[in-house]
């Protein structure tokens, strides 16, 4: 039945509409109270709620990119550790060469150049190692670092190199060369293998250039992911103290409205006395 089906008196309908006021308000203050947040809804606040989406969606497109850079920074480690590795294998090297031209002796110089051979083939392996995830620097591979929220709006190439023996131009010894042509052949293989190191030395600094700018960036991200998520926060969550307060003030604004509701059914009763 609908209530302009019964006739109410003023009073009982005004405290009536004043009774189901109360109530919405007491629905929308427990909503505050167990989201945490005043503005859950277009509906409470349009401009605030829509202005928090953008801000979050920003946070989360920015989250994926840090994942990115995290990768980025592995995958330079992980070249990094190769170079040094290749460094102290190429010094060693350098040592069997050193010994080489200690001694005049046939077959110690061709065990020198068969050791020499072993240690560049040992490069070229660790070089082929190195790699991050399919993607590896030290074999000419390079990767893209992803920083802005839109594709390409913000990028850095990282370009790796060759750092295989052949990449290096270092050349295995032979036992022939290096007894036959005495003192030269295995000077030359001494100066390649000195270019070799400060070729190593220039691309480790561009590397390490990159890291730090990846780095760099990572810890920005972080930072700006951060505010973003405060933005939002400042402008849908609510003050649960406030709230708090609100809701007692409301359930005795209920209360009262129910026996003010009761007081004024009392005066249509008094009429059913009569009779």
């Amino acid at each position: 039945m609908a209530m302009g089906d019964i006739s109410l008196t003023a009073g009982m309908r005004s405290n009536l509409l004043s009774l189901q006021t109360t109530t919405g308000l007491i629905d929308k203050t427990q909503t505050r109270l167990s989201t945490g947040k005043k503005v859950n809804t277009p509906l409470d606040n349009p401009t605030n709620f829509f202005a928090a989406q953008g801000h979050v969606t920003r946070a989360n497109d920015l989250s994926v990119r840090k994942d990115g850079m995290a990768e980025a920074i592995q995958m330079v480690t992980a070249a990094d550790t190769g170079i040094k590795g290749i460094s102290s294998l190429i010094q060693a090297a350098q040592g069997v060469a050193g010994a080489a031209l200690a001694t005049s002796d046939v077959n110690e110089r061709s065990s020198y150049s068969s050791t020499f051979s072993t240690l560049l083939n040992q490069i070229s392996m660790m070089a082929s190692d190195s790699g991050y995830r399919g993607t590896n620097l030290l074999t000419g591979g390079s990767q893209t670092v992803e920083f802005g929220q839109r594709t390409n709006s913000s990028t850095l190439q990282i370009n790796g190199f060759d750092a295989t023996a052949t990449g290096l131009t270092t050349k295995s010894a032979t036992a022939e060369a290096w007894s036959v042509s005495g003192n030269s052949a295995i000077n030359s293989s001494s100066s390649e293998l000195e270019s070799a190191l400060s070729f190593l030395r220039a691309k480790s600094s561009t590397l390490s250039a990159s890291l730090s700018a990846v780095t760099t960036r990572q810890d920005f991200t972080s930072n700006m992911i951060n505010t973003l998520k405060i933005g939002a926060d400042n402008i849908t969550l609510a003050d649960t103290n406030e709230e708090g307060a609100n809701m007692l003030m409301l359930q005795t604004r209920q209360n009262l409205g129910i026996t003010s509701l009761s007081m004024a059914s009392q005066s249509a009763q008094a009429v059913m006395r009569l009779f």
